[in-house]
């Protein structure tokens, strides 16, 4: 099992810049690539960002290429999803999430966190 708790979610002006955190805690998170999704009300869940086990690969969803950028520390069992530009259709409740591979579906992802609302204001 790994568990997951996102923070780092507010309420900003449209262009500014939030940094969200996933901390994990249970089985090895360095182990599994992790993925950031979100939803918007009313809409389906959907792929932002993912990153390899090790960091060395990444995927981004066209919303988020050039603006959104995805990290981990695996060291300290964290990940991180730095968001610039933003706008008021980023707004949305952010997941992050833990599966096998970097994949842009959420079945792929195994495990989920509970969320981190983010409000962009106009």
């Amino acid at each position: 099992q790994v568990q997951l708790v996102e923070s780092g979610g507010g309420l900003v002006q449209a262009g500014g810049s939030l940094r969200l955190s996933c901390a994990a805690s249970g089985r090895s998170f360095s182990s599994y690539a992790m993925g950031w999704f979100r939803q918007a009300p009313g809409k389906e869940r959907e792929f932002v960002a993912a990153i390899s086990w090790s960091g060395g690969g990444t995927s981004y969803a066209r919303s988020a290429k050039g603006r959104f950028t995805i990290s981990r520390d695996n060291a300290n069992n964290a990940g991180y999803l730095q968001m610039n530009s933003l706008k008021p259709e980023d707004t949305a409740l952010y997941y992050c999430a833990a599966g096998p591979n970097v994949a842009v579906t959420v079945q792929t992802y195994d495990y989920w966190g509970q969320g981190t609302q983010v409000t962009v204001s106009s």
